[in-house]
């Protein structure tokens, strides 16, 4: 072989050497690039692998808390239902007890009726029942019969005994006398009605209506036009009954009649003592009008 052939062939191999060179070269990174691929690869697989079973476990987590939940709803369910039966059982109790309650309270009141009706009937019966005393009669002197009345030696005539004081009809109550009474009263017997209440007061004086009934007596009277006898009747109520619930009444009627006798002043002291102690009462608005009426020189309307 001449030297221009070996330098030919020399110049071939260097060419093919610096290819192989160039190959090698090119083909490194591409396998390290394969190769990161695949790793990479393989690390996705196992991210996914661990993300399914993470949802794996957050499912079954959610479905034990729903289970969990569910069993707790339940609880509380019942024991909504519990506590509801319960309030129900007790307000059926309350009821029951109030029911009760109301029912005695009827028989209390019934009772209470009752025993003012028969102790009414026995003093009813008790005033019926008169009690005189047996005066002792006094002897006749015969000889005494023969002389002439009006002489020296006549005897002196025995006193009068005073009569008894008339007794109730039987069975006539204090509630039966005060509505009797209180029916004159309605239909104008002036007379009858005083002459009714006066007989309660002298007989019940200690019973509630006895207020009432000193009350109705000066009404009467008013209404009769005999104020100065209303006025007395008005002030026992005042003086006698301090208590009772006619008291008010009683000022502002005295008031009225004291201003139709013209004693301005004192039906003006009435009126404001009305006012002044009884200021919630539904009199004391009438007292108001009845002094406005005396402060403008009426002395009643």
């Amino acid at each position: 072989m001449s030297m221009k052939g070996l330098g030919t062939w020399g110049l071939g191999l260097g060419t093919l050497g610096l290819g192989l060179a160039v190959l090698l070269l090119t083909a490194s990174p591409a396998a390290a690039q394969s190769q990161r691929e695949r790793q990479m690869m393989a690390d996705l697989r196992m991210l996914q692998e661990q993300t399914q079973l993470l949802q794996q476990q957050l499912t079954a987590a959610i479905e034990q808390l729903a289970t969990t939940l569910k069993t707790i709803n339940s609880r509380i369910d019942d024991q909504n239902a519990m506590t509801r039966k319960s309030f129900a059982d007790q307000k059926l109790a309350v009821d029951q007890f109030g029911g009760d309650l109301r029912i005695v309270r009827e028989r209390i009141d019934e009772n209470t009726v009752r025993i003012t009706s028969l102790a009414q009937e026995v003093e009813a019966l008790r005033l019926a029942i008169p009690q005189y005393q047996a005066a002792p009669s006094a002897p006749v002197d015969p000889s005494a019969a023969a002389v002439a009345p009006g002489t020296p030696d006549s005897p002196a005539a025995p006193p009068t005994a005073s009569a008894p004081a008339v007794a109730l009809a039987p069975g006539m109550t204090p509630q039966r006398l005060y509505n009797t009474s209180l029916s004159d009263f309605t239909m104008g017997q002036w007379a009858l009605c005083i002459e009714g209440f006066n007989s309660y007061l002298r007989n019940f004086s200690r019973t509630e209506l006895a207020d009432d009934a000193q009350w109705y007596v000066g009404e009467c009277y008013q209404q009769d036009g005999k104020f100065s006898q209303a006025i007395d009747a008005y002030n026992r109520v005042i003086n006698s009954y301090p208590k009772g619930d006619r008291v008010p009444d009683a000022y502002y009627k005295r008031g009225v009649a004291l201003s139709a006798m013209g004693q301005v002043d004192r039906a003006r002291e009435s009126f404001e003592t009305l006012m002044k102690n009884y200021p919630d009462h539904e009199t004391a608005r009438l007292a108001k009008q009845q002094l406005d009426r005396l402060n403008r020189g009426k002395p009643r309307g």
